[in-house]
């Protein structure tokens, strides 16, 4: 089980969770949308957390040539140039299910990394700041995207069960 913290302030973030070994696939975003709010289901279940190995977010650079169009994974982020360039934000963030986080943080809307129609796009940085007023998460949850909330690896840190602490990036500490 793990505990995840903000570096700043050091308050909890999330409950324990369980690591999984990888981050889920999602084949169809649509299969359990809420019909209600619009929502993809979650990328990592209540209760868990996964390391995205992959960027994951702004900045977003231009794609190498040739760029050719891939199968959709469910998780790509809305944005009007998602054809062109590709991600080069933090690798190994920690995706957790944003009930397990969102009563910890505020949405921190400045600019537009909040946009989207029912929700953000998470494709304009961090979104999400705890009291201290660290940015330490971005969440995508717009009605069209994925719905994911990514806990930025530099800005965070892990407890785990048995007293080992350290940054979630440390090779010993990986699911």
């Amino acid at each position: 089980m793990t505990v995840f913290y903000c570096s700043k302030c050091g308050t909890a973030l999330t409950g324990d969770l369980v690591a999984l070994p990888a981050v889920p696939d999602i084949d169809d975003p649509d299969n359990g949308r809420d019909k209600k709010t619009g929502l993809a289901r979650s990328a990592v279940p209540c209760g868990h957390y996964a390391i995205d190995p992959d960027p994951w977010g702004a900045p977003f650079v231009p794609a190498a040539p040739p760029h050719r169009h891939t199968r959709r994974s469910g998780r790509e982020l809305l944005r009007p140039d998602s054809w062109t360039t590709v991600s080069a934000g933090q690798r190994d963030s920690v995706i957790v299910h944003p009930e397990d986080v969102l009563p910890r943080l505020t949405a921190f809307t400045r600019g537009n990394n909040w946009t989207g129609c029912c929700g953000s796009t998470g494709a304009h940085g961090p979104n999400l700041a705890r009291a201290c007023g660290s940015r330490l998460a971005t969440w995508a949850a717009d009605c069209l995207g994925p719905n994911e909330l990514h806990l930025d690896p530099v800005r965070i840190y892990a407890w785990h069960q048995g007293g080992s602490a350290g940054h979630a990036l440390d090779d010993e500490e990986r699911p």
